[in-house]
Parts: C-alpha cells; sequence; structure tokens
C-alpha cells in the first residue's frame, strides 16, 4: 500500500438538505480506528468532530522509553482488515522505516511511536474535523434524524462559528478523563505546592525532578512509569521518592497467554450475556487484567533499585502497597501533608511531601452532558447507566430505533462488554462491528471463534428421551 490520500485532496460536497448516515464525536484512538475503516466505504457517508486541535494520545504520558502494552498488531484496523491502507506496516513503509523496525525484533512499540502513527493517520484522512465542539445532540421525530449542534473553534480556542448537522447514526467516541480521588481534589484545586495527575506529567517533569521530596500515589502503570522515570534522573542516595498504592502488592498484569483471552471478542460476548449484578462484580476482581504492572517494568524498577545500592547502602525510597490516602492538606505554602491509613494493618500516619503526582487512573467520560436532550429516550439499568447491546448500540425508545436510526459507543461500555472495552487490541474488531451492523452487512467478515477458552457452559440442546418401544417379540418357528 501507498501513502494515503490527505485530506486536502477534493471530496463531494455534502448536501446540507440530505443527513448524514454517522457523526463521530471524539477522534480518540476508537472513532479514529473506525474513520479509518469508513474510510474506502464510499457509499458511506461519515463525519467526525473533535474540540481539541489535533490528535494526541495521553501526551503527559508519552514518556521516553514506555511502550504500549498489546502488540503492534493491535493498530487502528490490522485485526480487523491488514489490507487496510492505515495499517501500522504501512505507516512504517511510508515512512522508509520497515527494515529497522524488522531487524529491531519489537512486538510492542513505544507509546510515542504509536501517537505518531495515529497522529499520521489523523493528519491524512479525511473526513475528521478538529476543532469542533458538539455542544448538544437532539433527537428531531418530525424527520426521524439526530441533530447534532457544533461549535468551530478559533486557534485560540474561541468560537469562530455555530453549525448543525443532521444524521441517521451517531457513534460516540469521547473517551476517558483523569480521576482524582475525594481526598485529594482539594489539593488540585489549589494553586501553590505541584500537585498533578500523571497525565500532564510530562509538562511538570522539570519542576518535579527539582522537588526535595516527591510522593507517587498510584500502583497501576502509570505510577510505576512515573516512579521510573523519577528514580532513574534523581541523584543517588538523594532520591526522596514515596510510592504508594491501594492494591494489596505492586502487582504484575496478568499477561499469560489464556489469560489474554479476556481480551477477545469470544469473552466480550460472553460477558455481555451474563446478568447486570454478575457483570458488576465481575469487573471489580478483574483488575488484574487491566490495571496491574508490565512485568519489564517491575523488573526496570528492581534493577534501578539495585544497581543503586552496589557502593552500600539503600536509596532513600519507600515503596507501600496497601496504602489509601484518608485526607490530604497543604502546610502553609511549600509543603503537603498526606494522612495514610494501611489497609491490612489498620494503622494511620502522616507523610509530609513537597510533591505529589497522582497515577489514580482514568474514569469514562460521562455522557450525560452531551446526551442530555436524549434522556428521554434513552434506556437505563438498574444503576441508572446506559444499556448498550451487544452491537454496541444504546438502547433507545423504540420510536427511535424503528426509523433505522442509533447511537453508538465506544470506550464507554465496560459495564456491559467487560474489561476489554478500553483495550486497543478490541478496537478494530468493535468498529468492524459497529460498521456490519451500521451498513446491514458483512462489511468487515469477522472470525466466528477467537478463543480457545470456553467461557461458559454450551447450551446443549435437551433431547427428549425416546418413547419405550413395545418389547420386539421373536417369532416361534415350526421346525418340524
Amino acid at each position: 500500500m501507498n501513502t494515503p490520500p490527505h485530506p486536502d485532496h477534493p471530496t463531494t460536497p455534502h448536501d446540507t438538505d440530505t443527513p448524514r448516515d454517522l457523526v463521530g464525536i471524539g477522534i480518540g484512538p476508537s472513532n479514529l480506528s473506525l474513520a479509518a475503516l469508513a474510510h474506502p466505504l464510499a457509499e458511506l457517508d461519515a463525519v467526525f468532530y473533535e474540540q481539541r486541535p489535533r490528535f494526541d494520545w495521553h501526551p503527559g504520558l508519552l514518556i521516553d522509553g514506555a511502550r504500549i502494552q498489546v502488540p503492534f498488531l493491535a493498530d487502528l484496523v490490522t485485526l480487523a482488515d491488514p489490507t487496510s491502507p492505515w495499517t501500522f506496516l504501512n505507516y512504517l513503509k511510508t515512512h522508509q522505516r520497515l527494515y529497522p523496525f524488522y531487524f529491531a525484533e519489537r512486538f510492542h512499540i513505544q507509546r510515542a511511536e504509536y501517537d505518531t502513527y495515529c497522529r499520521w493517520v489523523a493528519d491524512n484522512l479525511p473526513g475528521l474535523h478538529f476543532r469542533h465542539q458538539v455542544d448538544a445532540v437532539r433527537w428531531n421525530p418530525e424527520h426521524d434524524v439526530f441533530e447534532v449542534d457544533f461549535t468551530h473553534l478559533d486557534a485560540d480556542g474561541e468560537a469562530e462559528a455555530l453549525g448543525r448537522t443532521h444524521t441517521r447514526n451517531i457513534v460516540l467516541g469521547i473517551g476517558t478523563e483523569p480521576y482524582v480521588p475525594d481526598p485529594l481534589r482539594p489539593l488540585v484545586d489549589a494553586p501553590g505546592v505541584p500537585v498533578v495527575h500523571a497525565t500532564d506529567y510530562l509538562a511538570h517533569r522539570d519542576t518535579l525532578l527539582t522537588a526535595g521530596h516527591v510522593t507517587v500515589v498510584g500502583s497501576g502503570q502509570s505510577g510505576a512509569e512515573v516512579f521510573l522515570d523519577l528514580l532513574r534522573n534523581r541523584p543517588t542516595g538523594r532520591e526522596q521518592l514515596h510510592w504508594i498504592g491501594r492494591t494489596d502488592a505492586f502487582a504484575p498484569m496478568e499477561y499469560s497467554k489464556l489469560g489474554l483471552e479476556h481480551f477477545t471478542p469470544d469473552y466480550t460476548r460472553y460477558f455481555h450475556a451474563l446478568p447486570e449484578g454478575v457483570r458488576d462484580r465481575l469487573v471489580t476482581t478483574q483488575w488484574r487484567l487491566h490495571k496491574g504492572i508490565d512485568a519489564d517494568t517491575l523488573a526496570a524498577i528492581h534493577d534501578e533499585l539495585y544497581r543503586r545500592t552496589l557502593n552500600g547502602g539503600w536509596p532513600d525510597t519507600v515503596l507501600t502497597p496497601g496504602v489509601r490516602v484518608r485526607t490530604a492538606g497543604r502546610i502553609a505554602t511549600t509543603k503537603i501533608e498526606l494522612h495514610l491509613e494501611h489497609i491490612q494493618q489498620n494503622t494511620r500516619t502522616r507523610l509530609t511531601t513537597d510533591a505529589v503526582v497522582l497515577a489514580t487512573g482514568h474514569r469514562e467520560r460521562p455522557l450525560d452532558r452531551i446526551l442530555a436532550g436524549l434522556d428521554p429516550y434513552i434506556r437505563r439499568d438498574n444503576s441508572e447507566r446506559p444499556r448498550v447491546d451487544q452491537h454496541f448500540r444504546l438502547v433507545l425508545d423504540p420510536s427511535v430505533t424503528a426509523t433505522g436510526c442509533n447511537i453508538y459507543v465506544q470506550n464507554a461500555e465496560r459495564h456491559t462488554h467487560g474489561v476489554g472495552a478500553p483495550d486497543l487490541g478490541l478496537a478494530a474488531w468493535r468498529s468492524a462491528t459497529i460498521l456490519n451492523t451500521l451498513t446491514d452487512k458483512e462489511t468487515y467478515p469477522l472470525p466466528t471463534r477467537t478463543a480457545f477458552t470456553t467461557f461458559g457452559l454450551e447450551q446443549q440442546p435437551r433431547v427428549p428421551p425416546a418413547r419405550q418401544a413395545p418389547p420386539t417379540l421373536t417369532p416361534l418357528v415350526d421346525r418340524r
């Protein structure tokens, strides 16, 4: 495949009186995957809106050497269409880097390279509109279409023009947002001592490297990467680093071959068919499938700590799992006091620090704001969350779905589809599933089986017992 067409190439203008087939809201990896797979479908009129000025993927966590936790085959399209011009391998070929990658023998690429690859797709794919903030979505029952209101932003992020488009289908890919636990929220909202979420780590890295004592809160992958980067770049013997987390251990991610089958379409279908209460209980117990730490990162941390003992002594670091932050406050204008509780010991203490990095993860961005105008049509579960069917469609009132119009969601369905919802390895399959459903044909043939594991008992058809047949009598034969 050669370089894909540039979005500046002329395209057929849209007839504003004709509703579009699809409007995508948000351009992260999920919707970028959908846009790439929708690109060759000439019959599909699709457009995607994003309020940011360009594509970027957690820019504050693109730490040098940090790798994504899925193989490079989990790009935007390969697992649904390896012949697509938007594959990671075609990106390498276009930039004359295919042979260097081949000899590097890297199955897991750096996060920064994945970000660059996605930006290459976004820069060359038509139908993507950045600096477009979607303000509201409504249902128009007179014309059986969705109305999408948006604001076109200028280079400074200020409103430049208002617009509206009509569409039969919407796909929400608005992603996640940084999560800050309630005890720490007042620290983030107040100025002074640096308290930053890991998402913004690189923007504050220089300040954190020169701070006296730094505490990293969070025992997942982001916390491990931030701790390792700080450790590598602070003086031996004067590291002054504290790393705490709620989990019982700084635990490795479940990365066995059969364990990874929880990130297959087979498991997603199994999970979706479970009762709501069972799904909710499962999600809370499966944290090591997606919140554990890559084993190589744990090894690198131990190697760095060990290296600092070669000349005698121990590094000035404290690593304590099983700890939660009860409350927090500022001491004057220069320090922070964290009130800690050890969960297993049921003991409490105080920790004074000069800076805090909150590696406390992300949460799905709430859909309620953008879908407020559709609230009467949305069907919800027992916890007031939107119900999502197996094809990633919100369950809406029949008056809407009877018209053939639907709203799809991406990376907002963990409560219905399981731990694989945010996983990059399922993005292409989910996008293909959405397109197959939307076009009502097998636009992208998908496998019927993807795992060796059978996650539930197969329901064998019950065969009624055969009716008792009368005994067969052996005829008597006169042998005279």
